[in-house]
C-alpha cells in the first residue's frame, strides 16, 4: 500500500507508461503485476479519497499512462510461408501461451525454449494425425489441425505452432467442469465421453499416445455435440517415456513411476477425467469409469472395445439414442 506522497511522487516522476509499469510486454505474470500496481496507485489517487487539484491531475494521468501501456502490444512471428502478429495472449497451457492472431489462426507459443522439443513432438503427432484422418475422414474433426510451425529456431528462440483456431463456440471441458460443478447428468457426459474414446481409439491405432487427456485439453462445441482432443505437447509414440509432465496433471502410477506410457495411459487419464465430471449419483456409469482404473496397465481395456461396452451401457441406462440439447448456464 502507498501513501498519497508515495503515490504522487511514483505518478508525477513518470515520463511514458514505460516508466511507471516497465517495458510493454505479453506475458501474463508482468501484465497481472501492472495490474495490481494500477490498482495500489489508483486507490490512494481517486478524487474520493485524496484531495485537491494534484492529487486529481495525477489520478488522471495515472489512467492515461495505463491505458497506453495495456494496449496490444503486437508481435510478428515469421515462418517460411507466413506472418503472424499476435497480441495478448487468451489462454495458459501448461507449457505454452495461446494466442489469437491477426488472420483466422491461433499461435501457440512455448514460454520456455528449453521445451521447444515438446512442440516438436506436437508437430509430430498433428502430421501423423492429419496422414491417418486423410483415410479416415469420419475422425478428422476430433482433432486440431495443424496450419503452419515455426520450424527450427535459433538456440534460445522459442518454438510455435500455428493452428486452425477452434474458438467460434467452443469451451474447454474444464469449462464445463466449473459450469456444473454438481457434476454433470450422465446423458450429457454421455455424449462426451463417447467422442473421447473415438479419438483416443484412432490416436491408438496409429501408436500415438496422447499423454495429458485432461480438462483442460478437450474442447467441447455445447450446441454442435462436437469434441477435439487438443494439447498435444506431451504426445509420444507407444512405448516411450513422456519427455515431460506437468505438476497439475493427475497421472496413473506407470508414469509416477516413469515408466513408458501406452493406450492404457490414455485410458486411465480419461477415465479420472470421467469421474471429475460425473455427478456423483450416476453411480453405474462412475463404476464403469473405476474399471478402467487398474494400476497395471495390461488390465485396462482399450479405448476401441471400451466405445461397444459404453454403448451397451448406455443403451441399457437410457434406452434409444436421441439427441439431449446441451448448454452452459447462462453467464457462465
Amino acid at each position: 500500500m502507498f501513501t498519497a506522497a508515495e503515490a504522487l511522487e511514483r505518478v508525477e516522476s513518470a515520463r511514458s507508461a514505460e516508466d511507471l509499469f516497465g517495458p510493454r510486454t505479453t506475458d501474463p505474470d508482468k501484465r497481472r503485476q501492472a495490474k495490481r500496481l494500477y490498482h495500489a496507485l489508483a486507490s490512494v489517487l481517486h478524487p474520493d479519497v485524496a484531495a485537491g487539484a494534484r492529487a486529481h491531475a495525477a489520478s488522471a494521468n495515472l489512467t492515461r499512462l495505463h491505458h497506453e501501456w495495456t494496449q496490444s502490444t503486437t508481435v510478428e512471428l515469421r515462418t517460411r510461408t507466413g506472418v503472424y502478429r499476435v497480441g495478448e495472449p487468451f489462454a495458459v497451457g501448461s507449457i505454452a501461451n495461446l494466442y489469437e492472431s491477426d488472420g483466422p489462426h491461433v499461435v501457440k507459443v512455448v514460454r520456455n525454449p528449453a521445451l521447444n522439443p515438446l512442440l516438436h513432438g506436437e508437430w509430430h503427432a498433428l502430421r501423423s494425425l492429419e496422414r491417418f484422418t486423410d483415410r479416415n475422414q469420419w475422425l478428422r474433426p476430433f482433432y486440431p489441425r495443424l496450419l503452419d510451425t515455426s520450424g527450427d529456431v535459433a538456440k534460445g528462440s522459442r518454438a510455435f505452432t500455428v493452428l486452425d483456431p477452434l474458438r467460434k463456440g467452443f469451451v474447454t471441458l474444464k469449462d464445463v467442469q466449473n459450469a456444473f460443478p454438481n457434476g454433470l447428468d450422465g446423458r450429457d457426459y454421455a455424449w462426451m465421453h463417447r467422442r473421447l474414446l473415438k479419438a483416443l481409439a484412432g490416436a491408438h491405432q496409429i501408436g500415438l499416445v496422447h499423454g495429458a487427456v485432461t480438462a483442460e485439453n478437450v474442447l467441447v462445441h455445447p450446441e454442435q455435440h462436437g469434441i477435439v482432443l487438443a494439447g498435444w505437447s506431451f504426445a509420444v509414440e507407444e512405448g516411450q517415456r513422456l519427455l515431460a509432465t506437468s505438476r497439475t496433471i493427475a497421472y496413473p502410477p506407470e508414469v509416477e513411476a516413469g515408466e513408458p506410457v501406452t493406450a492404457a495411459t490414455d485410458v486411465h487419464m480419461a477415465h479420472t477425467l470421467m469421474l471429475d465430471l460425473l455427478a456423483h449419483n450416476e453411480h453405474r456409469q462412475r463404476t464403469f469409469a473405476r474399471g478402467c482404473l487398474q494400476d497395471r496397465p495390461s488390465r485396462r481395456p482399450d479405448a476401441r472395445d471400451l466405445l461397444d461396452e459404453y454403448d451397451e451401457l448406455l443403451d441399457d441406462l437410457y434406452g434409444p439414442r436421441v439427441f439431449r440439447p446441451f448448454a452452459l448456464p447462462e453467464g457462465a
